[in-house]
């Protein structure tokens, strides 16, 4: 098996394990994958607009994103393992109850976006707009919080949350 069949076939067992254990797990991920059918596994979406559209539920495992336009959007209990955002525009997006995995986040802009019980480990966030942003109940590396907490600013005009509070910043 080459090395991209590989990684294609991990990420694929992943995504499967997920769903399986999602239930067990509380998020109700079996009937999440059936409410929007396009997956978006291992696709090119880069500079694609998805602004204000709802792809709640679904998997964008895999998937380039750079400078795509998902502002205002609801990406809320997707899959965006090893996923790649950068420099995309994800203002005022709703990332809840996203499991991402590895995912690079580098030079996007999040303001104001919501991030509450996510699943964010191993993903980066370098020079990513942070302005508002709610990271509540998210689960994020240590060293990628002490990153953020150096420029994390704004309070979420959703949730009412501090930016430097969701993430525990001192």
């Amino acid at each position: 098996m080459t090395g991209k069949r590989s990684v294609t076939a991990l990420v694929a067992w992943v995504c499967a394990l997920i769903v399986g254990l999602g239930g067990w797990l509380g998020w109700g991920a079996s009937a999440i994958a059936q409410e929007n059918a396009v997956d978006y596994t291992l696709t090119d979406l880069s500079f694609r607009d998805f602004a204000g559209k709802d792809v709640s539920g679904t998997s964008f495992a895999a998937a380039e994103m750079r400078e795509a336009n998902f502002e205002n959007a609801d990406l809320s209990r997707t899959i965006l393992t090893k996923a790649s955002f950068v420099k995309a525009h994800l203002a005022g997006a709703n990332l809840s109850e996203t499991f991402a995995d590895r995912v690079l986040f580098d030079e996007a802009d999040l303001s104001n976006a919501l991030f509450i019980d996510a699943l964010l480990t191993s993903s980066t966030f370098n020079d990513a707009i942070l302005t508002g942003a709610d990271f509540s109940g998210a689960i994020i590396d240590r060293f990628q919080v002490s990153k953020m907490c150096a420029y994390a600013d704004g309070v979420n005009p959703v949730t009412g949350v501090a930016t430097r509070d969701s993430l525990g910043c001192r």
